[in-house]
């Protein structure tokens, strides 16, 4: 699988290994924490205007513009360490990431005037809603697209424009919005109370339903995309190893429904964020070792060892202070928002 003649001791094995599992931490940090305030845009319209609406806002305005750091961290280090699969990825979903960070650009302006607009408050409340609908299906197009894989040739992207717009992305696209609501929603649990607290949690409930039968979907199509991927799942021993992983996954699902209906806040967030790193470890397993599917692993696509190493310093020391900011604004923004708050303030 690691291809023939490589040194499994040396640092040509062990620095692409190890930055393969870096970039992954910094994606899945971006999933999860940014995960769930694109879910409060995403059910932003849905709730009642007004008070309710601030509250939501004011639940993730200190914190929102930190969680895309990571989204940095993982697109920069892609650059610096895997060059080669920088240069394929992006010509292959050039449309996607665009609409992405357009929404995003739409979103992060919707944050700012919302809190001082007063006639056009209702526009910002559209802009903060669709730019977290647009934004959150165009990654899961990404993701679709990455797990269909990539036509090339040599070290270069050989497929179409549109290549990335198939029904399976779109699958994925809409499992995407779903999995972000259910984040959004059990987020909205712990940070809220009264009866906003009690939609929140009918909304968790549906988006767990909804969520739970995209996945399924999702993992029933997959054997069906030609890349030999069931094997890794089904084979014999592997199936010993990899069985737990959807037994968890159901578990942990009905875990949040018991977490929801019996009145607990914070458990229903955290079973939220479990099942996505359990999906993310589904996702692992099905593709691991290649960085730009069905070819090209981390060992082809890594840059020479002296530009990993260079890197990795940078990395020791940006990675540890990205956590440690993280934690530290988690913990000084924990507790609800006040149910009489307004939109000029935060409270606890």
């Amino acid at each position: 699988m690691f291809g023939f003649g490589m040194d499994y001791e040396g640092p040509a094995f062990w620095l692409p290994l190890i930055w393969s599992g870096l970039l992954a931490l910094a994606v899945a940090m971006y999933v999860v924490i940014d995960g769930f305030d694109l879910g409060v845009g995403i059910l932003f319209t849905a709730a009642r205007k007004g008070n309710w609406r601030d509250r939501m806002m004011l639940s993730v305005a200190p914190i929102w513009d930190g969680n895309e750091t990571w989204l940095v961290l993982g697109g920069g280090g892609l650059f610096a360490v895997f060059s080669v699969a920088y240069a394929i990825l992006l010509p292959a979903l050039y449309l996607p990431l665009i609409l992405m960070l357009i929404a995003l650009i739409f979103r992060g302006v919707a944050f700012e005037f919302r809190f001082k607009a007063e006639r056009s408050q209702a526009l910002w409340d559209y802009a903060f809603h669709y730019g977290s609908l647009v934004a959150t299906f165009a990654q899961g197009l990404v993701l679709g697209a990455f797990v269909q894989g990539f036509l090339t040739e040599g070290r270069g992207f050989t497929g179409g424009t549109l290549d990335w717009l198939t029904p399976f992305s779109v699958m994925t696209g809409i499992g995407l919005v779903c999995g972000y609501g259910l984040l959004g929603a059990t987020w909205c649990v712990m940070k809220t109370s009264g009866e906003l607290e009690i939609w929140a949690r009918r909304k968790s409930r549906q988006f767990l339903l909804a969520t739970v039968a995209c996945m399924a979907i999702v993992s029933a199509w997959v054997p069906f995309l030609g890349l030999d991927i069931q094997w890794r799942w089904v084979s014999w021993p592997n199936i010993l190893y990899v069985a737990p992983v959807p037994v968890v996954t159901a578990l942990v699902a009905w875990g949040i429904h018991r977490a929801l209906a019996g009145g607990r806040h914070l458990a229903p967030f955290l079973l939220a964020i479990a099942l996505f790193l359990l999906g993310f470890l589904g996702l692992a397993i099905s593709l691991f070792p290649y960085i730009v599917p069905p070819r090209m692993t981390i060992w082809q696509a890594a840059n020479a060892v002296s530009a990993l190493q260079f890197a990795l310093v940078g990395y020791a020391v940006v990675m540890p202070l990205t956590l440690a900011y993280t934690a530290y604004a988690y913990w000084v923004f924990r507790g609800k928002v006040a149910e009489d708050i307004q939109a000029g303030g935060y409270g606890h």
